[in-house]
């Protein structure tokens, strides 16, 4: 039995590497995502401010909790361009196959591979008038805790750094380390964006862990209120990481 069990395993590993496989999951979430996006009644808070900052600043930096990645993408402009650092992990290359599916850009990089190049492409993509969008609790947690990768490419850069999130009603919790939010059709929603946050060029350290602690605070507060405007359970922020955020410091600075 234990023989079976272990070819089991081995079968589904394989299987779920495969690159035809990951390209599925991808375009399943991606038109998933569509059908939710179209027939969920939204309330839409500071969008308009958002897109307005885009067009002053040609390119932004947006933040995103993992576990509410779903929907982020339905509320893209096209008419801006924008990359998304994603994982080389597995999870990371079916998030990039279904950013891909909404027209995003895709850059890959991670703790253990990457992430010296990813932190260069991020860079030049915001210097090219391209904008950014980065999990900053992912690739593996712990949930809603904000790395501090996002506000050393904001000082470095000079553009400001959102965060979005959003709430559906009736949605279920996924029980994955993210608590993602996995959200029925035709019912109500809800969409936030923090107000812009801009790093000072000779911002110390210090000054950066103040700025990543608010942004942060405002992000999961803007989550919070979303979920019980619905009456969903508050997810807590996660505790411990199962792996390395990237990129970090040193990477950037290579």
């Amino acid at each position: 039995m234990n023989t079976w069990l272990k070819k089991l395993k081995h079968l589904f590993k394989n299987i779920t590497k495969n690159p035809r496989f990951i390209d599925m999951l991808g375009s399943l979430m991606y038109y998933y995502s569509r059908w939710i996006g179209s027939t969920t009644k939204w309330d839409i808070f500071g969008l308009n401010q958002f897109y307005q900052t885009w067009h002053q600043e040609k390119s932004i930096i947006l933040v995103i909790w993992h576990g509410r990645t779903l929907m982020i993408p339905y509320f893209w402009n096209k008419k801006r361009p924008l990359n998304a650092l994603v994982s080389l992990h597995k999870d990371g290359r079916i998030i990039a196959k279904f950013l891909e599916k909404y027209g995003f850009g895709t850059i890959g990089g991670s703790s253990n591979s990457g992430a010296t190049s990813a932190a260069v492409s991020l860079l030049h993509s915001l210097k090219n008038d391209t904008a950014v969008a980065i999990i900053p609790d992912g690739p593996r947690g712990p949930r809603m805790k904000m790395s501090i990768s996002p506000l050393y490419f904001a000082r470095k850069s000079g553009k400001p750094v959102f965060g979005a999130t959003y709430s559906i009603e009736h949605s279920f919790v996924a029980k994955s380390w993210d608590a993602m939010l996995l959200p029925p059709p035709f019912c109500r929603g809800a969409f936030h964006i923090t107000q812009p946050y801009y790093i000072p060029k000779d911002a110390s350290d210090e000054e950066l862990e103040i700025y990543r602690q608010k942004i942060e605070d405002e992000l999961n507060m803007l989550t919070f209120k979303a979920d019980r405007r619905f009456g969903l359970p508050q997810i807590e922020p996660g505790v411990t990481a199962k792996s390395k955020r990237y990129p970090e410091k040193n990477d950037w600075k290579k």
